[in-house]
């Protein structure tokens, strides 16, 4: 909904059916330095974007997850602010890096990694890749989002993947490797996870300490 010539609804079953599924192996980076490669299945964001004709006074797109205490018992601790809210530029909606995610290691995505629909922005911090998607709009302002509300000085809503821009609590220069164990030696963290070369031109002339 929102800044869009034709909004509506579309249902998994239609997304499944309608566009075709690629295979992506991405780098994961979690904003609590660690990282893992997940082989995930899905669809270009952007095609499903381009359905719902966003006009020209679409900046950015808005995501809220699915809010069901009953399947989601986590949700009935007042941690968050529900529902769980995340956000990107609209460049970086189109970006064909960005995905949504339907499955994972060849199978339908499981509902603890984020079912029926993830998104999946691999040169961000894991915690933009919302879960459980159920609404997308598109805006003139920028959206906000959850983590940057809760704490905007530790969480910003840009989230690119920055070893030179230190959480306020630990470093982002370096992180761990699921599966390699507690105490090996952590990796170097390459500027926008490694994509550098596909992403950095949308960030050209932005201070990336400031924006983070």
């Amino acid at each position: 909904d929102g800044e869009c010539e034709a909004p509506g609804e579309i249902g998994i079953e239609d997304i499944l059916s309608s566009f075709t599924q690629e295979e992506r192996l991405y780098r994961l980076r979690c904003v609590e330095a660690w990282a893992m490669v997940v082989p995930w299945v899905g669809i270009p964001l952007g095609d499903l974007l381009k359905r719902f004709k966003p006009t020209s006074q679409a900046k950015y797109v808005a995501f809220e997850t699915l809010v069901d205490p009953e399947q989601m018992p986590g949700q009935k601790r007042a941690v968050l602010d529900w529902p769980y809210r995340e956000g990107l530029r609209m460049d970086e909606a189109m970006h064909p890096l960005t995905i949504l995610a339907t499955g994972l290691y060849g199978e339908l995505l499981p509902n603890q990694n984020g079912a029926p629909l993830r998104l999946v922005v691999p040169w961000k911090y894991g915690f933009k890749s919302i879960k459980s998607i159920v609404r997308i709009s598109f805006s003139r302002q920028i959206p906000e989002t959850t983590w940057w509300k809760l704490a905007p000085n530790e969480y910003g809503f840009y989230a690119n993947v920055n070893p030179k821009v230190d959480h306020p609590r630990w470093s982002q220069a370096r992180h761990r490797i699921i599966g390699e164990g507690l105490f090996a030696s952590k990796h170097p963290t390459q500027m926008f996870n490694g994509y550098a070369d596909q992403v950095a031109d949308l960030y050209r002339d932005m201070d990336l300490a400031k924006f983070y």
